[in-house]
């Protein structure tokens, strides 16, 4: 069973969140990195699915009607991340996402959306 690897939807990015849970030995890729800013949440979101890895995002509303069109289109991803109250402090952020991660597997996560 492998662990959740994550990456991080534009929105959300916060280099002290991806510092935070880097520092806890997860594995984490930013937008930025993959050179994939400005690309859109369809595209984001297809993105994640070919590298393995679960998207993290504040974008509720739009992930959410993804989810459910891959779903009814039998399309798979390896899981949605969602935080929708951004006013959560970055140690808050990293505290949730961490205590997720650890408690599934990626395995688990697939054609998942988890609001924490």
């Amino acid at each position: 069973m492998s662990e959740v690897r994550l990456y991080m939807d534009e929105d959300a990015g916060e280099s002290a969140v991806v510092q935070g849970l880097r520092a806890r030995g997860i594995d984490v890729l930013t937008t930025i990195e993959a050179n994939q800013c400005g690309a859109t949440d369809r595209e984001q979101l297809a993105f994640a699915a070919r590298q393995g890895r679960a998207i993290y995002t504040f974008n509720v509303g739009d992930f959410a009607r993804l989810h459910r069109e891959y779903l009814r289109q039998s399309i798979d991803h390896c899981g949605i991340l969602v935080i929708p109250d951004q006013r959560y402090s970055v140690g808050q952020k990293v505290r949730r996402l961490a205590g997720f991660i650890r408690s599934v597997t990626a395995e688990g996560m697939a054609n998942r959306m988890e609001y924490l």
